[in-house]
């Protein structure tokens, strides 16, 4: 059961610091300092369930956030993420809100599981951060053989700036695969299962975008054209508001589209959780193009498409 802060008798809090009474007992005085650390160890979930509610309730509110917390977005995102991770299943009692940021990152289906064990043996953040590690440890999966015209892909591109540092990234981000810089990336043999007049469709970001162009000189492909998703909501970056991301749409060989109908470049569409994909874009590839489909980096399966990564 969540143990409520209590008011602080004896002692007169500001904004700038605290005021005691000369009449305040020793007892009294550590009793505070236990519950200054109560306070401390709060704040970061109280933020987070602030930011969840005033998501659900009027949408998303960086901007807004910002402004009235004086917190940079990437530390708003994290304290989201994290108290978003655990709103399905209690949070635990003996754990710091630091250990629960490492467990968030853990698949959905195992984190509660998890948490319990962590919170029962009362682990410190660093332990719980290694026991992670081992659970995440999952095996890459050998690329199927065979030769596809279709290909689409989602990279865990790995930010190296403040605002997606590494270890906040993998948590904001709810993505169980390992962020992989781009180097990693190219190094894929992603080009021995193109056919030789094939098409790739690849996803990245404002922040990624030249990088894109070194995964398609290494993979073999051509830039040909480029479709927007608009999510609809801001987020909150360092030079605008970014509310986009890039679908680049590339060939080997000749490869034009199987159908003469021609898509809006731009689709507007609502986006849910973070870094899924709408279904449309599938939609989108098959009416454009006919013939043997791999998606990699895939989290599900799908009727007539190969489907390669680690969450299957």
């Amino acid at each position: 059961m969540n143990k409520e802060l209590v008011t602080i008798e004896n002692c007169k809090i500001t904004k700038t610091g605290l005021k005691f009474s000369e009449s305040l007992a020793f007892e009294e005085w550590q009793e505070i300092g236990k519950q200054l650390q109560r306070i401390h160890g709060s704040i970061q979930w109280w933020i987070g369930d602030w930011l969840n509610f005033g998501e659900r309730k009027y949408g998303e509110m960086y901007a807004q956030a910002i402004e009235e917390t004086g917190l940079d977005y990437s530390t708003l995102t994290t304290y989201k993420s994290v108290a978003g991770a655990f709103e399905s299943c209690p949070r635990g009692q003996n754990l710091s809100w630091s250990a629960h940021r490492e467990l968030a990152s853990v698949p959905e289906e195992k984190r509660a599981g998890l948490l319990e064990k962590a919170d029962n043996e009362k682990l410190t953040s660093r332990e719980v951060k290694e026991l992670v590690k081992e659970i995440k440890k999952l095996p890459t999966p050998e690329l199927p053989s065979g030769k596809y015209k279709i290909i689409y892909a989602d990279p865990p591109w790995q930010y190296a700036s403040e605002q997606h540092g590494k270890e906040k990234q993998e948590t904001v981000l709810e993505t169980h695969y390992p962020t992989m810089p781009t180097e990693e990336i190219c190094r894929l043999p992603i080009g021995g299962l193109a056919a030789e007049n094939s098409v790739l469709f690849l996803w990245t970001t404002s922040p990624k975008l030249f990088e894109a162009k070194q995964v398609l000189d290494a993979w073999g492909f051509e830039y040909k054209s480029s479709m927007i998703w608009d999510k609809v909501g801001h987020n909150v970056g360092y030079y605008v508001s970014v509310r986009h991301e890039i679908l680049l749409i590339c060939t080997r060989g000749s490869c034009l589209p199987d159908s003469n109908k021609l898509i809006d470049s731009v689709q507007t569409i609502e986006r849910t959780k973070h870094s899924e994909k709408p279904e449309r874009f599938y939609e989108i590839i098959e009416t454009m193009y006919q013939g043997k489909k791999i998606e990699l980096f895939s989290r599900k399966s799908r009727k007539n498409w190969t489907a390669w990564g680690n969450q299957l």
